[in-house]
């Protein structure tokens, strides 16, 4: 195991006796139905997948949420080399009004993937190419880097029939791109979900950072609604403040599913709201439950002392203690979500195959 882990106790996690575990459990346990039929990644802590077999194939038969997860798991403060606490942020599911062909109010289109966009890997990346890139441009002369949102928005695609949906504003469609994924409401009373299929590849550029450093919102009070304010009070310069961000998101359509839960994130299994968060998906692996103890953050009336369950990821999330916390779908959730950074400390529940030498 990596030694950014410091052998810790139950006791040491403020708030883990009042905790909702059954509601862990649930979370845990729909990442176990998956792990039946797929192997998650070791990420670089050195939870192997196997390691996490046993509480999963058992984590069915047990009604006992609290005694389950402290049968099968040793706390571990993680302690990054930096020496400074972790840091959560929130995440949500946007739920906007869509159409299914262009018209004059809905002209922003949501895409799928083009076919010249390639997955970029170890063997297949050419020496030229940005090593940051994970997807890039299928060419007669091989892999190059893919054209950028400016390029995309300028009209790249048009004729592909690569569109999805369209929605009526190009900021709300912004930061479905920032979320990853949607649920689409569409005129007839229908409804789809659309997650992360893919990217164009360059660094995400935050707008808040941008404006930040324009000096347009002070930097300490930069959220989600802020930058929305922003944005209503100066239409005209959406595009110059949206194109300093040359990363692009496409899609694909899911079924919406059961209507209580999020959407299939990248552990591929539905997310729950308040249970599932994102991680640096190089770290840490998928189905690992995690306590986040984040003090500051006041959320439904207590402070954020909650067991959670590793099932996303996403190119901001970067460091073994930083998290990205879902808080469900809509706009009362997006409300919560955009406001959320704070300082927090993590537990990961390590595997006790682990903690007693035990193999992967």
């Amino acid at each position: 195991m990596s030694s950014l882990l410091e052998p810790a106790s139950f006791t040491d996690m403020p708030g883990w006796a009042d905790d909702d575990h059954a509601s862990a459990l649930s979370a845990f346990r729909r990442t176990a139905v998956e792990a039946e039929s797929r192997e998650y990644r070791t990420g670089g802590l050195g939870i192997g997948f196997g390691s996490l077999v046993p509480a999963f194939r058992a984590a069915a038969d047990t009604d006992e949420a609290r005694a389950f997860f402290e049968k099968f798991f040793t706390p571990h403060r993680i302690r990054p080399q930096s020496g400074d606490r972790g840091f959560v942020t929130g995440y949500y599911e946007p739920i906007v009004a869509a159409s299914r062909r262009p018209t004059p109010e809905f002209s922003v289109p949501l895409y799928r993937p083009p076919a010249d966009l390639m997955k970029v890997t170890d063997e297949t990346r050419p020496a030229h190419l940005d090593p940051y890139l994970a997807f890039a441009r299928a060419t007669p002369d091989g892999l190059q880097e893919y054209p950028d949102r400016p390029a995309i928005e300028g009209g790249l695609l048009d004729g592909q029939a690569l569109e999805i949906a369209w929605l009526a504003d190009a900021v709300d469609a912004f930061f479905v791109h920032v979320q990853g994924a949607a649920r689409l409401q569409f005129e007839d009373g229908t409804e789809m979900r659309v997650t992360y299929a893919a990217k164009s590849g360059q660094v995400f550029t935050g707008p808040g950072r941008v404006l930040a450093d324009l000096g347009e919102i002070p930097r300490e009070l930069v959220t989600m609604q802020s930058i929305r304010a922003w944005f209503r009070d100066n239409p005209h310069r959406i595009d110059e403040i949206l194109h300093q961000n040359r990363s692009f998101i496409f899609f694909r359509e899911a079924p919406v599913g059961d209507e209580a839960l999020g959407p299939i994130a990248a552990a591929k299994v539905h997310l729950e709201a308040g249970r599932s968060l994102a991680v640096d998906r190089l770290l840490h692996t998928f189905g690992s439950p995690i306590f986040v103890a984040a003090e500051g953050l006041n959320h439904e009336d207590c402070p954020f002392w909650r067991l959670m369950i590793a099932q996303d990821t996403g190119s901001a999330i970067v460091g073994p203690a930083r998290g990205d916390i879902f808080f469900g779908s809509g706009d009362a959730a997006g409300e919560i979500a955009g406001k959320v950074k704070h300082a927090a400390d993590f537990f990961l529940l390590v595997p006790n195959a682990l903690v007693a030498g035990g193999g992967r």
